[in-house]
């Protein structure tokens, strides 16, 4: 899947993200007004997700002792790198086609602090009974050839419109700070390369990413030896030791 390689918000977005040139239009044989109408709807499930988000980003700074989520980062395809993909897949360029073939023309980057947190992340999300889980690719567990890490989710969300209800997909990406640098970098070099990267340079790229993985448990490991050894998590794991004592309902049925 493609990684998400624009960190634009949503609030940042210029009319000629969401408007087509008149040979983007002839291209995906749609006019004007229902390319805006399409793109929006994509626009609209990102920014349902988004706030997801962001309540439980909100939630845990204000209410927790650990906050799993580092910063977000989103993106609309514009209309031209949306007929790049159409014309890279051989399919036609119509709206109707590129609703099915295409599903991450609204992404999101949740960059996390450990391993664990990017799981328990993903685990409430797709917990939420309005989030649809169409599609998981954990590439944390199983990277790719070139040392490629993330946690690849594609939901589908409702978005109420005025007249109809939609359902749109939305891909998330859930990863380290480690694997995000990694990643980031490893973009800008096979673009350097037009996608074509030497062997010498490949072999690097994946001594980096093992590095980068070493680091994640390095620092979950510390993490974990830091917080398990304050007085309040001692307490905790204290009481949380204590044999249970059975109550009257219980009592004398061993």
């Amino acid at each position: 899947m493609t990684t998400l390689d624009s960190r634009q918000e949503p609030t940042q977005a210029t009319e000629a993200t969401v408007l087509a040139s008149s040979a983007d239009l002839e291209l995906l044989g749609s006019a004007q007004g229902e390319l805006r109408r399409f793109l929006l709807e994509y626009r609209f499930g990102m920014e349902e997700v988004r706030t997801k988000i962001s309540i439980l980003q909100q939630e845990f700074l204000a209410l927790h002792d650990h906050n799993p989520i580092e910063h977000v980062s989103s993106r609309l395809k514009t209309p031209a790198s949306i007929l790049a993909k159409v014309t890279r897949k051989g399919v036609g360029p119509s709206l109707g086609v590129v609703r099915s073939t295409i599903t991450d023309i609204a992404g999101l980057r949740v960059t996390c602090s450990f391993v664990s947190d990017v799981y328990r992340m993903a685990e409430m999300l797709t917990g939420q009974p309005d989030l649809t889980v169409l599609r998981v690719r954990d590439y944390i567990a199983r990277p790719k050839p070139n040392g490629y890490r993330s946690l690849h989710l594609l939901v589908s969300v409702p978005v109420f419109l005025s007249t109809s209800v939609v359902d749109v997909p939305v891909e998330i990406q859930l990863r380290t700070v480690a694997m995000d640098a990694w990643a980031s970098l490893e973009h800008k070099i096979h673009y350097k390369y037009q996608a074509d990267v030497p062997d010498d340079v490949t072999r690097p790229l994946l001594e980096a990413a093992e590095s980068a993985n070493h680091m994640d448990t390095l620092m979950e490991g510390l993490h974990h030896r830091v917080h398990s050894t304050t007085p309040i998590a001692t307490e905790r794991r204290q009481a949380r030791d204590q044999p249970s004592v059975p109550n009257s309902a219980t009592a004398g049925r061993r």
